[in-house]
Order: C-alpha cells, then structure tokens, then sequence
C-alpha cells in the first residue's frame, strides 16, 4: 500500500512538473541561451565567475587545512595548537596585505578584497564559539517556560564588530590619500634622498613653501582619526591579553623575587613610600629600543611574581616575609602602571616575553583570534600615523628653513584665506617636541615622551582601571 501510494504521488508530481514548471525552466534556459548567443561576453563572464569561485573554494580548502593540521603539513601530529594557528594565520595575512606601509596611498582592489574575503573565513569559526543563557519562550498554551539557548560568547559578541568597524575605518583612511594631495615621494633610486633611521622607507616630499594651510588640517584630522583607531585597538588587544591565563612555563622561568627581577636600584625606587611614576620613568634609560623592552620585561616580570606572593598556590596567605599582603598590592598596582605608561608612549614596542608566551601557550580559539585582529589592527594603525607624521614632520622642516616671503599679508591662497593666517604648528606640538611616535627612541629623550602624557588620564587610570 505504502509503495502504491508512493508511485502514485510521484507521478502526480512528474505530470505537474512537466505541465506547468517544466515550460517555465525550458524557456529560461532557452532565454539564457538566446542572451549568450546574442552577447559573447556573457558566457565569458560566466566563466570568469566560475573559474574565480573554483579558485577561492581551492583556496579555503587550503587555509583550513593548514588550520585542522596544526601547521604540521606531515599529519603526524606534531602541529601547534589550533588558538596558535589561527592566530598565526591572521598575523601572516596582515603581513602579506599591508606589509611595511611605507607610502600613503590606497590599498590595491585585489589586496583589499583578499584581506576582506580571508579575514571573513577566520572570523566564521567565531560564529560557532557559543554560550547557553537563559531565554524565555511561550508555549502552545500560553504559559511563559525558560530555556536555555545558545548565543555567541559574551567577549567574542562585543569585540568582533568593534574590530571590523576600526578595520573599515583604517581602510577608508587609505583609501582617503587617493586623491590628489600635496606631498610626494622620492624614487627608492635616489640614493641622495635616503632616511639615515629608517632607509627602507621612502622619503617624502613636500612643495618649497610647505602645505597649504587646507592640506595641513586635513593632515591633522586623519592623524586624530587613526590615533583614536590606535587606542581602540591597543585597549582591546590588552584587556584580551590580560584575560589569557599566565602560562607554567613563564612563571618556571621568574626569579625568586621582585628585587632579583628589576635589580637593586630599580627596586628601591619603586618600592620607596611615595611613588610618581612619571618621575620614576624620566629617571630610567630608553635610549634604545632593546633596553625598552628589557625594562619592559622585568617590570611584568615583578607584576607577576608580587601577584603570585600575596597568595600561595593553596590559597593561605604567606607569613614571615619581609613585606605585608597589601604592600605587595600596592606594589603591582605600581608596576602595572608603569607597563601601562610605557606602552602608551612606545606604542610601535615588540611584543615582551609575557606576552608571547601567553599567544603561543594560549589554546582558547576565540581569544587568539581577538588578541591577533587587534594587534594587526595596532599594527597598521601605528604604521599610519607614523607616515603622517612624517609627511608633517617634513613640512615643518621645509617651512623653517624656508624664506619668510617679504610681505604675507597679499599673498592669498586658492580658498580666498591670507596666506598669514595659516596655522603654524604650537611649540607644544608633536611634531616640534620630538614625541613623533614613528621616530626611535634615539632621537626622542623619554623624559619628552614621559611630559606628554597626560597626567589627568594618568590619574584617572591609577584610581579607576587598576581598581
């Protein structure tokens, strides 16, 4: 009975089909015909389209694979962890897109839409990353019952659209410098024109007479545009970090105590009953960007080993040392302040010992994947900014070294502006001072990076944040 009725309702259907669908497909295909046959380059197109399609699914195919094996191409189980590969996999795609900015100018259409097309791969695992939470549902007969349904992690839910927004942003800044602008670079050929810091970097150029005074302001506002981008960026990219758990390994490798980590001198300064960390920090020695990192490392490395003593791993609290619980508390709060400070001048830093151990010990996915979007976002944020401030960097130079023309007052610009109206550059400013972010630490004492801050965010930092 079962198969009769079966036969009988396919064969209702075929009929169907064939009385009514099957004309309706029959003439799209022969319109489609008739249109192909009418204009080549329509089956050019499409297969254009199917061969870019076969291209991208060969590709995916390919990143996943590399994902699933653990970078370990040999299958014999020997890859890293699948947090460390994704993670690897977001760094290595920055690296191949952007590079070394070096220039000013848009990103090419075949690199942006890789980095879109790829970057949404990763970021799909991310919609599988869930959390059950209560929800409330109406039965059939109306009363009200609570279940427990899946959502997309808490962290994962706030940050990921936070970072594609400060990754559109960045984009649409570059893609800002494709109009026409006043500056120029000079040809890698010219060995005449090559920087003495930074020689990979092209140098730029700017009339004899400096920016107008239009294109100076616009220079300033993609400047604080891709600044608030940096800040957003490195906010996100500390607190993920800060939520991965410090690793075994790392802390086998502490010494015995806070004092053996900074040395004598660097102990008793932090340690003394009144702490200014601004003055600690103009006492210390940056010139270099080695012994940055190394002051870097030793100031986490005491965070951590004060943290660890004020609580054994059994959860009583030690007796018989020589500082109280809660100066020990007070103690990292300072020394955080100082890595909190020290990373806010000296954004373009390498990552230090603590965090890089953390990445590579790291194993949740989705705070890999959060930890490597925000750096490369911080990254080429910083990679930015500093390429402004070297276009203002060299209009500053070219207008005080330039001749004052004899009589400003006449000369009006292309915007019916006095030319004597043009905003000069404060002594305060940036670019004056010497806290250009892209120049190195050489040719920027600390004490002018550390007078630069400001001291009421510091404030507000030591009150608020560490509390």
């Amino acid at each position: 009975m079962f198969r009769t009725i079966t036969r009988k309702r396919s064969i209702r259907t075929s009929s169907s089909f064939k009385g009514g669908s099957a004309t309706a497909a029959a003439a799209a295909i022969n319109d489609i015909n008739i249109r192909n046959a009418k204009d080549p380059s329509m089956v050019q197109q499409n297969v254009e389209q199917s061969e870019e399609m076969h291209a991208d699914m060969a590709m995916m195919k390919e990143r996943f694979a590399k994902l699933l094996l653990g970078e370990d191409m040999s299958g014999g189980g020997k890859g890293v962890y699948s947090a460390l590969a994704l993670s690897n996999a977001v760094t290595n795609l920055a690296a191949s897109i952007f590079g070394e900015k070096g220039k000013l100018e848009p990103l090419a259409q075949e690199r942006k839409a890789r980095w879109r097309k790829e970057m949404d791969w990763i970021l799909s695992v991310t919609d599988h990353i869930v959390e059950l939470v209560p929800s409330k549902q109406t039965s059939k007969d109306g009363t009200d019952i609570e279940v427990m349904v899946t959502r997309q992690r808490a962290d994962l839910l706030v940050n990921i659209p936070g970072l594609r927004k400060l990754d559109a942003m960045l984009i649409e800044t570059l893609d800002n410098f494709g109009q026409e602008k006043e500056f120029w670079y000079v040809s890698k050929n010219d060995l005449s024109s090559q920087r003495e810091d930074k020689w990979w970097h092209p140098v730029v150029k700017v009339p004899e007479n400096g920016l107008s005074g239009t294109q100076r302001r616009w220079l300033q506002s993609q400047k604080e545009s891709v600044n608030q981008v940096l800040k957003a960026a490195m906010s996100i990219n500390a607190e993920v970090i800060s939520e991965i758990e410090i690793p075994e390994s790392y802390i086998d490798s502490l010494p015995k105590n806070g004092r053996e980590s900074l040395g004598d001198s660097i102990y008793k300064s932090i340690t003394v009953e009144y702490f200014d960390p601004v003055q600690f920090l103009s006492t210390m020695d940056f010139s270099t960007e080695h012994k940055i990192i190394d002051f870097k490392n030793r100031i986490e490395a005491s965070s951590v080993i004060w943290r660890r003593k004020m609580v054994q791993k059994d959860g009583r609290p030690q007796w018989g040392t020589g500082f109280s619980v809660g100066k020990r508390e007070v103690f990292e709060e300072r020394a955080k302040t100082v890595s909190f400070i020290l990373k806010q001048q000296f954004p373009g830093l390498p990552q230090s010992s603590l965090d890089i151990t953390k990445i590579q010990e790291n194993r949740d996915v989705g705070l890999a994947i959060l930890e490597s979007y925000s750096r490369v976002l911080e990254s080429l944020a910083f990679s930015v900014m500093s390429r402004i401030e070297d276009v203002l960097h060299a209009d500053s130079t070219t207008r005080a070294s330039s001749p004052a023309p004899p009589d400003m007052s006449n000369v009006v610009d292309a915007f019916g502006s006095s030319a004597a109206e043009i905003p000069e550059l404060s002594e305060s400013s940036d670019v004056d001072k010497g806290f250009n972010v892209g120049l190195t630490p050489k040719k920027a004492s600390c004490l002018q990076r550390i007078e630069n801050l400001n001291r009421v965010e510091i404030d507000g930092w030591l009150t608020g944040t560490l509390r």
